[in-house]
């Protein structure tokens, strides 16, 4: 084990035994400084258009009964926020004409590279970070996926930038996190909340859903787009990606960070894995108009031609209206992957997302002609965003 690895085991032990007291958010209360006025960048560039929150950064107010407590919830947050921010960069984009926006982003376990969202450098002529000693570095885009909204900056970390592993399984809902970045271009900045929900479905300009993604409450604005949400302990959740409003925030999952990432690295670019279906979740209205005897599972509309499931799923072939609606009928209605259940579209996507890759034979439940029945498909890969 090299020394960096031993610093990085000894900070997460040391995290976890500060995090073993326990804390308790009861509450948050807003800065009164604003946004001091500058020639950077739009800083909302760090959030999806449409997306971003407009309340003002948080910060974590603990209401105990005793200054023990306090005090402890206090040295909670603060150890976790010094031994995780050295590695939080603040993310500057700059095109032909100049500075086009800012984001954030964490150092990648392997030490050399950065992790932030694809949108926050898109379009970049040239890249710098800031790390929280304030130097500013070079970073070269060394690969972006539009699907998942990651990309990977190669950059020469100072020491102290330990790397930010990554949790190991998903994480309960209600587990207490903190969301790292520079919001409103606050370097260092942090906000406190739990994992509100797991394996959201985010829409996607791409056309695609992004699967797997981890619900927050903790703050984020413009500016926190590609930062790392993280446990206690320091290991990240989720790579901060949107805000939807005051409480429901988003981030990419620590799962499917996990396959894009290297694959950025080593080759530039992630194959997604695809079936080449348009899919409808099944609604009352839908297995009302199907004859379906459970509202589960999800409903194939359209087969692509020539795609991967071409001749081996069933597309819908009519409508028919039901609960006062007209709705897909015909088609086979998938209820498993590989044995797994797909009640929704979220846990289809999920699936194909993180446990297959092109080539793979996903084997298929579904329900066609009033029987269940298993079909054999080989998933391809994804085609390139038009």
């Amino acid at each position: 084990m090299d020394s960096r690895d031993h610093a990085v085991r000894s900070r997460r032990e040391l995290l976890a035994l500060v995090a073993a007291a326990g804390t308790v958010v009861a509450g948050c209360s807003a800065p009164t400084s604003t946004a001091p006025s500058t020639d950077d960048a739009d800083t909302r560039r760090g959030t999806p258009a449409g997306a971003a929150s407009e309340a003002s950064p948080e910060q974590v107010a603990v209401d105990g009964d005793t200054d023990t407590e306090v005090a402890a919830d206090e040295g909670t947050y603060t150890a976790v926020y010094r031994e995780t921010i050295p590695s939080v960069v603040l993310v500057r984009v700059y095109g032909a004409g100049g500075p086009l926006g800012q984001g954030s982003g964490f150092v990648h376990p392997d030490g050399s590279h950065v992790v932030t969202n694809q949108h926050v450098v898109d379009g970049a002529r040239s890249v710098r970070v800031r790390f929280d000693d304030g130097t500013w570095r070079a970073a070269a885009i060394r690969g972006t996926d539009v699907y998942s909204d990651l990309a990977v900056l190669a950059v020469d970390a100072p020491d102290a930038a330990r790397p930010l592993e990554l949790v190991d399984a998903e994480p309960p809902v209600g587990t207490q996190v903190v969301a790292l970045g520079a919001p409103f271009s606050f370097g260092g900045s942090v906000s406190a909340g739990i994992v509100s929900g797991v394996d959201r479905s985010l829409p996607s300009q791409t056309g695609f859903s992004i699967p797997d993604a981890v619900q927050t409450d903790a703050a984020v604005n413009p500016g926190n787009s590609g930062g790392p949400l993280v446990t206690l302990d320091g290991r990240v959740v989720a790579v901060i990606n949107s805000g939807q409003g005051e409480n429901v925030n988003f981030g990419i999952s620590a799962a499917l960070t996990r396959r894009v990432v290297p694959a950025l690295v080593e080759r530039g670019a992630y194959d997604h894995a695809f079936m080449g279906v348009r899919l409808l979740d099944v609604t009352p209205a839908v297995a009302a108009a199907n004859d379906l005897n459970a509202v589960r599972g999800v409903l194939v509309v359209d087969v692509v031609p020539d795609g991967p499931a071409a001749g081996a799923l069933r597309g819908s072939d009519r409508e028919r209206r039901a609960l006062s609606q007209s709705v897909p009928v015909g088609g086979d209605v998938i209820l498993a992957l590989d044995g797994t259940p797909t009640p929704t579209q979220a846990a289809l996507a999920t699936h194909l997302a993180i446990r297959t890759a092109p080539g793979d034979v996903v084997e298929t439940t579904v329900r066609r002609d009033g029987r269940e029945q298993t079909v054999p498909v080989e998933v391809g890969a994804r085609p390139p965003p038009e």
